[in-house]
């Protein structure tokens, strides 16, 4: 979740601070262009009132207008000598009065013939055209009118060369550039803070929730920092929890209690069948099918006490050698696999190690191993073999059965369950469900699949790596 939400915040405080600089590098560039135009104004104010000297001189007589010319002409070059910036005074016909170099004009055509002709309508230039850093052979025209006596009689025009205009500019985008920057890693550390303490509670959740879903019913939500509405989720979350776990551990007790309380009247109701089949015929079929059911009853009330204390107990997890406990099961069953006429094969691995908790893990082989020597025909094969896989162990167990149909595989390992083709064996239907809650337990698991050509495979697997990554 936080690969999603930092991102998004990080977007979203980006754009805010580029919407926010943009206008004020524009801002900036259009200052420093500024002050260049209104200093060239004011120079422009000064030759136009040389240029008034000049006119005025024109009717007293050609001598002086031509001293005065001259005098303007020296102050034009001195300006562009000084400052590098091209200067002419020109008459409403484009003739010069004055200019410096001698060679400069007015454009033709584009901005500059435009901002002239207004100047010739008596309206001073408008702003130029922004100039911006990258246009390194842009230049700055501005020019303003010569008025005598109400009329326009001719026009200052300067050309600035923009180097260290651009310069400025360039400068101060820099610094805005640096400043965003570092408002920036100002965001992005504001929003990886913001995005722990919004998540942290969340991922504390999401732990609890985990460690519940895989049977760890003590799982709870520590009481951690975050907005007020999940630090009430996780309240209610523990609440609920809490709910949960006494619901079940009643539902255990009932089961417990129920087991072992019906176990001495069920004791007492088959001794008085014993009793009562004394008086009957021997080989009386009804006492014999009543001895069997009672019997089934009796091994049902033994594995519902199991199912109790199986969902009840804690994993005691060690280094266990699978290898040798694996052969440890498959000799211990050897001699009722000879009776039944199945030969009982071990392959693979002998030395491989994984986490387990032994009892839990003999007791799910000999749950596993039972079956497939239970529903394997005489003269066929069990083969047990151990191998290690990445992370895990495995040990399966193929027998050469019925098997079970695609639907059958989905319910084997519920409670209570039975294929309607083996109701005749004996079985209450709740070996693999404990096997499977005593390997939970451990971090193991049961997998069961169909054998080709016929059969069942059922794979018992273990962690190699134990709680703390060991």
């Amino acid at each position: 979740m936080r690969a999603r939400l930092l991102p998004l915040l990080v977007i979203l405080m980006a754009g805010t601070l580029l919407a926010l600089g943009f206008p004020l590098a524009v801002s900036l560039a259009a200052g420093q262009q500024q002050r260049v135009v209104v200093d060239r104004i004011d120079d422009s104010a000064r030759f136009a009132a040389l240029a008034q000297l000049v006119i005025d001189a024109q009717g007293s007589g050609s001598t002086a207008a031509e001293s005065r010319r001259e005098t303007l002409q020296v102050e034009l070059a001195r300006y562009q000598e000084l400052y590098g910036i091209r200067v002419g005074i020109f008459y409403r016909d484009d003739n010069d009065m004055a200019r410096s170099p001698s060679w400069w004009q007015i454009p033709e055509s584009g901005e500059g013939r435009r901002a002239f002709e207004e100047a010739l309508a008596g309206r001073r230039s408008h702003d130029p055209p922004q100039v911006w850093p990258w246009q390194t052979h842009g230049r700055l025209l501005v020019v303003s009118p010569v008025v005598l006596d109400g009329d326009v009689v001719a026009v200052v025009a300067t050309d600035s060369p923009t180097d260290l205009m651009r310069g400025r500019i360039l400068q101060g985008w820099l610094l805005i550039a640096g400043g965003l920057a570092a408002a920036m890693l100002v965001a992005f550390g504001a929003a990886l803070r913001l995005t722990s303490w919004v998540l942290k509670p969340v991922q504390t959740l999401d732990a609890a929730a985990h460690g519940i879903a895989t049977g760890k019913m003590n799982s709870r939500v520590a009481a951690a920092g975050g907005p007020p509405e999940l630090q009430r989720l996780a309240r209610s979350f523990n609440e609920m929890a809490d709910n949960v776990e006494e619901v079940l551990e009643q539902q255990r007790a009932f089961v417990a209690d129920a087991s072992h309380q019906l176990r001495n009247p069920l004791a007492a109701l088959l001794l008085r069948i014993e009793l009562l089949a004394l008086e009957l015929p021997e080989g009386n079929e009804e006492i014999a099918s009543v001895r069997t059911e009672g019997k089934r009853l009796t091994q049902v009330l033994d594995d519902l006490l199991d199912l109790a204390l199986a969902e009840h107990a804690s994993a005691e997890i060690s280094l266990t050698d699978i290898g040798a406990l694996t052969a440890e099961r498959v000799a211990a069953w050897r001699p009722y696999a000879q009776e039944k006429g199945v030969r009982l094969t071990e392959t693979g691995r002998t030395a491989v190690t994984g986490w387990a908790d032994p009892i839990a893990l003999s007791s799910a082989l000999d749950a596993v191993i039972d079956n497939a020597l239970k529903f394997t025909p005489e003269g066929e094969q069990v083969e047990v073999s151990v191998a290690a896989e990445g992370r895990v162990v495995r040990v399966v167990v193929a027998d050469r059965g019925p098997g079970l149909t695609e639907e059958e595989l989905l319910r084997v390992g519920d409670r209570f369950w039975r294929s309607g083709r083996h109701q005749n064996i004996k079985g209450s239907g709740l070996g693999l469900s404990i096997s499977r809650l005593l390997l939970a337990a451990g971090g193991g698991s049961l997998a069961y699949e169909t054998n080709p050509p016929h059969g069942l495979r059922v794979t018992v697997s273990v962690p190699r790596t134990g709680p703390h990554g060991a």
